[in-house]
C-alpha cells in the first residue's frame, strides 16, 4: 500500500483529530485558552510522530518546537493554532460535518493544516524520513507572530526549505505574499466643556479625521494598500476629545513601496494649531517574493504527478503568514500546504476533508524530496 492509500485509510482519524483540536478554542488573545489547545496539538504531535514537543514560553505564550535526528535541520514545517474566534463561539457554531465538508471555527486556518502537518510526519516517519526535520507550532500567527518570531527564524536559519501549512483557496498554494507593516497613530490635544467652553479645546478627533484622509491616499492599489482600521477617540460626550489614536494597516509586495509609505506615515505633521501626531511602528512581516518559492513550488509539481493528484497552481495574495518570516531570511518558502477550504475568518469557514490525506501526501513527498533533488 502506497504512503497516499494509507493516508487515504486514515481519513477518519484525521476528522476526528480535527473535532478535538477545533473542540479546544484558542484565541489569540487568551492565553489559558491557548495553554490548553498548545496540550492538546503537543499531544497529537506525539502521537503521530512518538516525540514529545519542546515548550518554548516566550511572554507568556506556549510555543512547540519538534526537532527530529541529530543532524542540522533540512526542512521546517510551520503551522499556528491560534485563531480569531473568542472562547464561546463553539457554543452557537459547533463543529460540523456534511459528507466530505466540514464548518467550526478555525477549521481552514488553521486546525486543519495541523492535521495534514502530523499525518505528513506518521507517513515519514513509517518511512524512516524523519532526520533533518523541524516542526514550529505558535500561538501568535494571528496577530503578527511577535512572540514567537524568533523561535521560527532560529529553527529554519540554513534550512533547504520551509513549508507552511496555511489552508488552501480551491487547492492554489502561495507563492506570494505582500509585505505588511502596522502603524499606530496617536493624537494629542486639548479637553475642555463642550457646552461651555468647546473654543478652548483643541479636537483630537478633527485631527484625527484630517489624519486619515491624508493616510488614505497613501495607498497604491492593488499593489500597495494603506488601510486606516481601528480607532478610538475622546471619553465622554460632553467633552472635547483631548486624544485619539488610529491603526493602520500596509502592504505591498515591492520593499520600496513599504518604505515609501513608512517615510510619509513618519512624516505627518499636525493640522490644527497646537495638536500633535506621534506614529509609532507595530508588528511587521517582509514580504515573500514569487523567488522565494520558485523552487519548491516546482518541486511540488512534480511531486503532485507522481502521486497521481491533480496538476497543482498558484497564487501571489495580500494576507500575511509565517512564511514571509521565512522567506524573509533567505530560506525556500511555499506556503498554502494546508487543508483546501474558504471563508477563513469569517462566519461559514469551512475545510475539504478528503483534501486532508492528498495534502499530507504532498506534504510528504515534499520533506522526502527537499535537498535531496538537484
Amino acid at each position: 500500500m502506497s504512503a497516499l492509500e494509507r493516508l487515504r485509510a486514515a481519513a477518519p482519524v484525521m476528522r476526528d483529530d480535527l473535532a478535538g483540536l477545533v473542540a479546544v478554542e484558542s484565541p489569540s488573545a487568551d492565553l489559558e485558552a491557548l495553554a490548553r489547545c498548545a496540550d492538546v496539538v503537543a499531544e497529537l504531535g506525539r502521537r503521530c510522530t512518538g516525540l514529545a514537543p519542546e515548550r518554548v514560553v516566550v511572554a507568556d505564550r506556549p510555543q512547540l518546537r519538534w526537532r527530529f535526528g541529530g543532524g542540522p535541520v533540512r526542512v521546517v514545517l510551520i503551522g499556528h493554532f491560534d485563531t480569531v474566534w473568542p472562547v464561546g463561539t463553539l457554543a452557537r457554531w459547533p463543529f460540523a460535518v456534511d459528507g466530505d465538508r466540514c464548518t467550526g471555527p478555525g477549521v481552514v486556518d488553521m486546525k486543519g493544516g495541523l492535521v495534514v502537518l502530523f499525518h505528513a510526519l506518521t507517513a515519514l516517519a513509517e518511512a524512516g524520513d524523519l532526520d533533518g526535520v523541524a516542526v514550529v507550532c505558535n500561538s501568535d500567527e494571528e496577530i503578527g507572530s511577535p512572540a514567537s518570531q524568533a523561535l521560527i527564524e532560529d529553527t529554519a536559519a540554513g534550512a533547504a526549505g520551509a513549508l507552511i501549512l496555511e489552508g488552501s483557496a480551491e487547492g492554489r498554494l502561495k507563492i506570494a505574499r505582500k509585505g505588511i507593516a502596522h502603524y499606530s497613530l496617536h493624537v494629542t490635544g486639548r479637553a475642555s466643556h463642550a457646552g461651555v467652553a468647546p473654543h478652548l479645546g483643541v479636537n483630537a478627533g478633527i485631527e484625527l479625521a484630517h489624519q486619515v484622509l491624508r493616510i488614505a491616499q497613501l495607498g497604491a492599489p492593488p499593489g500597495t494598500t494603506v488601510t486606516p482600521t481601528d480607532s478610538t477617540v475622546g471619553t465622554t460626550s460632553n467633552t472635547v476629545p483631548a486624544a485619539a489614536r488610529l491603526s493602520i494597516d500596509v502592504r505591498a509586495f515591492d520593499p520600496a513601496e513599504l518604505a515609501r509609505v513608512d517615510e510619509a506615515l513618519r512624516g505627518l505633521r499636525p493640522v490644527l494649531p497646537d495638536a500633535q501626531v506621534r506614529v509609532e511602528f507595530g508588528p511587521s512581516r517582509p514580504a515573500m517574493p514569487e523567488s522565494a518559492s520558485a523552487s519548491t513550488f516546482a518541486l511540488a509539481q512534480r511531486v503532485a504527478a507522481a502521486l497521481g493528484l491533480p496538476p497543482l497552481t498558484g497564487e501571489a495574495v495580500g494576507g500575511g503568514s509565517d512564511g514571509n518570516l521565512t522567506a524573509g531570511i533567505g530560506v525556500p518558502t511555499l506556503d498554502g500546504l494546508g487543508v483546501i477550504g474558504g471563508n477563513a475568518h469569517a462566519e461559514g469557514e469551512w475545510a475539504d476533508l478528503a483534501s486532508m490525506p492528498e495534502r499530507a501526501a504532498l506534504v510528504a513527498g515534499l520533506v522526502a524530496a527537499i535537498g535531496r533533488e538537484p
